[in-house]
């Protein structure tokens, strides 16, 4: 009797141990990368591990954009530039130990969303929704596909409109059809190209004046032949051209702006623009996340060493093209007649390099321009969907939503292009001077809100797991609105049982194309998806891997550091 209790004991045990097995692997496969669905298309099925993520980070904030106008900006005032960039190696840790856990506890998909949780009401989340999109399209689309523009005009001779037309056809095509899975594989394979090409060009610059130490006389030397009746202040390299904290009265960029302003800056972009947090959300655990932000970090030591000393150099080789002040022969030379120094990395590929490698320099320039613009799209296309058209169509299915938002992308590109004329001409032809004139103005005060909203508990009412000193919290959580998109998953999801219709040639191949899979997933019952929900907003660790990172994390901060204080 005793060994038929123990054995009906341990059947039990054993049914219970299968049941949760089961609902555990029935839940993974459900999150799973799927194009069809706003969890697979938007954020990947939050399924991917550190590396990809590290990578793609570092390859959605380097675009075309970076090459052009960082070089630029470097051919006419030196290295400063380059803060802009290691000042990422501090703010991207702050992004994976203090913002992202919040995020995955909140639950949500996109950074207005976290808004509407955190203080309630539907203004501020549209609000910062059309201003992200605004930014979007004034800053870093358009400025992307000019400077991508500009490269294939040096290289190929093509008209810039030409060209942009052609690099969008082909960006669009894998971001409208693969969602962020295939963005962020893509970017990782992308980085790899553009690191290795930049590598190759670095050489040969060095090569070209000599050296490092010949590299700093050189630089100084370089002025155009033709400088007519204009100041020498206009041509002539500046005395601090070596430094990255100048003068706090006199520097073009200040040292404290440098360090306080381009810090608050970055909180808004590394932090809380939906373009790098969304990468973040697709992890699997808060380890990724973690791992993936200090591969990024390393990554961004690179752009002083690849973008800002050749860009240097470029104006050494070519200061007649290059460091042009004669508004004449600018208009001859680029086509602008308020200078040419965004064409000092395209003409340093085009004049120096050898035949075979200018090609994979061109790929290298390609590579950094889609990488950039799919990530962009991709992060677009999610705050329009979630946003702003769950808004209109309350009742909309997961089919509607991923059309809208594939549409939309479309009309995005549209309005960028429009812009392109503005770009070309502003901030005296510096691109990333256009960039960051435009971001200073707009994103402090969207930096202070989520600084607020994270780490100030009394701004709003305390909703739990909201902000930081209650993210651990268990109670029940009412939010103050409720969401504006109602799932329709009556559409999306069916028994298993039911027969399906099977479609036809023409509309299978459409349907596949734009990743609206016609087969329905089973419908989940009300156990699993609460297990749903306490996965994805989990944010344990191992402790190992923990441990792990927060070792790499003070590394990185340690390099940082070193960083600034040599070339301080």
């Amino acid at each position: 009797m005793i060994l038929l209790y123990a054995a009906h004991n341990m059947s039990l045990r054993t049914a219970k141990v299968k049941g949760v097995g089961y609902l555990a692997q029935k839940v993974e496969a459900m999150i799973r990368t799927n194009r069809s669905t706003v969890g697979g298309f938007f954020l990947a099925g939050r399924s991917m591990v550190w590396w990809p993520i590290g990578a793609s980070l570092f390859a959605s904030n380097i675009g075309s954009g970076h090459f052009v106008g960082i070089s630029g900006t470097a051919a006419a005032a030196g290295l400063a530039i380059g803060g802009f960039e290691w000042n990422a190696l501090i703010v991207v840790v702050i992004l994976g130990w203090l913002f992202v856990p919040i995020y995955i506890k909140a639950g949500v998909v996109t950074m207005p969303e976290y808004l509407k949780k955190r203080f309630g009401g539907q203004r501020i989340r549209i609000y910062l929704s059309v201003l992200s999109l605004c930014l979007y399209v004034f800053t870093k689309i358009s400025a992307d596909m000019f400077s991508g523009a500009i490269f294939i005009n040096q290289a190929l001779g093509l008209n810039i409109y030409l060209a942009v037309v052609m690099l969008l056809l082909i960006t669009a095509l894998y971001t409208v059809t693969g969602g962020l899975a295939a963005v962020i594989y893509t970017d990782t394979l992308q980085t790899i190209i553009m690191l290795v090409g930049s590598f190759i060009l670095m050489a040969f610059a060095f090569i070209e004046v000599g050296g490092y130490e010949n590299f700093e006389k050189l630089y100084m030397e370089a002025v155009p032949s033709v400088t007519a009746n204009i100041s020498s202040s206009c041509y002539k390299p500046r005395p601090d051209s070596f430094h990255i904290f100048r003068n706090a009265i006199t520097g073009d960029l200040p040292w404290p702006g440098l360090v306080f302003g381009l810090t608050i800056q970055a909180t808004w972009y590394w932090c809380t623009d939906q373009v790098i947090v969304q990468r973040c959300l697709s992890a699997k655990n808060l380890s990724h996340v973690k791992a993936g932000c200090i591969l990024c970090g390393y990554l961004k030591l690179l752009p002083m060493f690849l973008m800002v000393f050749p860009g240097m150099i470029s104006r050494i080789l070519y200061p007649d093209v290059v460091a042009c002040v004669d508004p004449v022969k600018c208009q001859e030379y680029c086509g602008a007649s308020v200078g040419c120094t965004n064409i000092a990395y395209p003409k340093l590929v085009v004049d120096l390099m050898p035949n075979g490698l200018r090609g994979l320099m061109l790929s290298v320039m390609l590579a950094s321009l889609m990488s950039s613009l799919t990530s962009i799209f991709n992060s677009a296309s999610t705050l329009f969907t979630m946003d702003i058209y769950t808004k209109v169509r309350r009742s909309a299915s997961e089919k509607e939503l991923m059309i809208a938002g594939r549409v939309f992308i479309l009309i995005l590109i549209g309005v960028s292009i429009a812009w392109i004329p503005v770009v070309q001409s502003a901030q005296s032809g510096q691109l990333f001077d256009y960039i960051q004139s435009i971001t200073s103005y707009l994103t402090p005060p969207i930096a202070a809100v989520f600084m607020l909203a994270i780490f100030c508990k009394r701004v709003n009412e305390p909703l739990y797991r909201l902000c930081w000193g209650l993210r651990n919290c268990t109670e029940e959580r009412v939010d103050l609105e409720q969401d504006d998109w109602v799932e329709n998953r009556d559409s999306d999801y069916m028994d298993v049982e039911e027969p399906e219709e099977e479609p036809g040639l023409c509309k299978k191949a459409v349907m596949c194309f734009c990743g609206l899979e016609q087969k329905k997933a089973p419908k989940l019952s009300a156990e699993e998806q609460a297990e749903l929900q306490k996965k994805l907003t989990d944010t344990t660790e191992v402790p190992l891997w923990r441990n792990v990172v927060n070792g790499n994390a003070i590394i990185l901060l340690c390099v940082a550091v070193f960083c600034h204080g040599f070339f301080a």
